[in-house]
């Protein structure tokens, strides 16, 4: 059976078309080639249009159809990955009424805070393992507060994947998964959270019926089918959100297993067999892929929004620059990037620094010294540090990892950044050839039944670069430097308040 793999991304759609016999990946592809904007009205805000996903996801099917290297019909089923927390709103018609409240989006941290009061700090953080904070259930409160006319017209409240796999299908479900990134999931009861759910005032027939990930999420429709040369009737069988994917890509399933992925936003994610949860909520748990009621796999998740997006930042300084040439740049100058300093955060509220706005610093610029190559440098530096700074919170909560698993791609492209990541964080990573499209692909399979369980699916897949942390001694100091410039930072927020 060949197994189509879908990564709904914030800058471009991804899709692998994987043989289940082999698990390899027999072609892929990703449309737009240029990054898709993030629609930001006011400062603070992300918004992305729900239909332009849609297309993009159809054009990137077609566009890994003309590869030629396979039979459409072999396809046999369908996985949807997708970025985390957005809120998608659909009529009774499905037609969608605004555009989606993305991951990134800070609006509704007030929301957020007033229900973890409300609620109660210690019924929220053993039943949803998370404060309410800036995720899908306090984005909904933004709508019902400030767009009343639209909350009205509210038939179902999707996450991201819900809503592209709706479209193939017809059929709106989520999952557990899915609601407890939305902080709509009580842990305690294995159900949709009352409390949230009551507080808020929010109708529980506006949530879709709920199935597990690996399920049948809905058949083709015929039309959709015809559109897309595909077979009519075959299943979305999986859907998860891009970072429980992304672990599931690289096999992390089980206690003690660690991922990492520096994309737009960077994320460390590991596994616990515990109902764990930070009282700062400066990391958050969620459902994994795996999770259920009576076998407890919980990913414990460090976000950090600015990542990426600064890489792509420092890039476009440079004009026309490729991702390759902006990472030789990087490596042309020494680590410490001859004494630059750069924070990272400048894509909205920061969960490991309490929900904080701190923006994104460049700091110690010398005028006669430092060139785009520094700042190239000092920002994968910077990067890398944030992941240390996020590590160090995950393990004051238990999470000792030996190891983490990272797919070669993005951010781990840069030897620079990977080099600096491991020293830094003291930790040795192994590369994989993998990404959330062929974690998708194989979703697919396990719902569909192909494969038995999630681990069987990974038999025939080995790490392909295992690196070392061979520079502690160089980079102890040069975080040290770069926690003491945050905190200061950290600081002067925190008096303006």
């Amino acid at each position: 059976m060949l197994l189509l793999g879908i990564d709904v991304g914030t800058s471009s759609i991804k899709v692998s078309v994987v043989d289940g016999a082999t698990q390899q990946t027999i072609a892929a592809a990703q449309y737009p080639e240029t990054e898709r904007e993030i629609i930001a009205l006011q400062s603070g805000w992300a918004e992305q249009a729900p239909e332009r996903w849609w297309e993009d996801v159809k054009a990137a099917i077609k566009k890994v159809h003309q590869s030629g290297a396979y039979d459409t019909k072999d396809i046999g089923a369908i996985g949807i990955s997708y970025q985390m927390h957005g809120l998608v709103l659909i009529d009774k018609n499905g037609a969608v009424l605004r555009n989606s409240i993305i991951w990134c989006d800070s609006r509704a941290v007030p929301y957020g805070d007033k229900a973890f009061a409300a609620i109660g700090e210690q019924e929220c953080l053993r039943h949803l393992l998370n404060s309410p904070g800036n995720f899908t259930a306090a984005k909904l409160a933004w709508v019902k507060e400030n767009e009343p006319g639209i909350f009205e017209q509210i038939d179902k409240v999707l996450l991201p994947g819900d809503f592209i796999a709706q479209r193939f299908t017809g059929t709106a479900t989520t999952t557990p998964s899915a609601l407890s990134e939305g902080i709509f999931w009580d842990f305690k009861k294995n159900e949709l959270s009352g409390a949230v759910m009551d507080y808020f005032g929010f109708d529980k027939n506006n949530i879709p019926e709920i199935r597990n990930v690996f399920a049948e999420h809905g058949t083709l429709y015929k039309n959709v089918a015809e559109e897309l040369s595909l077979k009519e009737g075959i299943p979305v069988a999986y859907k998860a959100g891009d970072q429980p994917n992304n672990a599931l890509s690289l096999n992390v399933l089980e206690p003690g297993d660690v991922a990492a992925t520096a994309g737009t936003s960077g994320v460390i994610y590991g596994v616990s067999d515990a109902l764990t949860y930070d009282l700062q909520s400066r990391v958050n748990s969620f459902a994994h892929v795996n999770h259920n009621s009576n076998h407890t796999r919980v990913g414990v998740l460090l976000c950090i929004n600015g990542t990426g997006i600064l890489n792509r930042w420092v890039k476009h300084l440079g004009g026309a620059l490729s991702y390759a040439a902006l990472n030789e740049q990087a490596a042309s100058v020494p680590p410490g990037s001859d004494g630059l300093l750069v924070l990272p955060f400048g894509n909205g509220a920061e969960r490991i620094l309490k929900n904080q706005i701190v923006g994104a610093h460049i700091s110690n610029i010398d005028l006669n010294k430092h060139s785009n190559a520094h700042i190239a440098r000092a920002a994968q530096e910077g990067i890398a540090f944030a992941f240390r700074y996020g590590l160090d919170i995950m393990r004051e909560n238990g999470m000792q990892p030996s190891v983490i698993k990272a797919g070669k791609a993005n951010m781990f492209l840069s030897p620079v950044f990977t080099e600096a990541f491991v020293s830094a964080t003291g930790v040795p990573v192994e590369l994989y050839d993998c990404d959330g499209s062929v974690g998708a692909a194989i979703g697919a399979g396990v719902g569909a039944g192909y494969f038995k369980t999630p681990a069987e699916a990974f038999r025939k897949r080995a790490a392909i670069a295992i690196i070392q942390p061979k520079q502690r001694n160089l980079y102890d100091p040069l975080y040290d430097q770069w926690r003491t410039l945050l905190e200061k930072q950290l600081n002067a927020s925190a008096a303006l308040l």
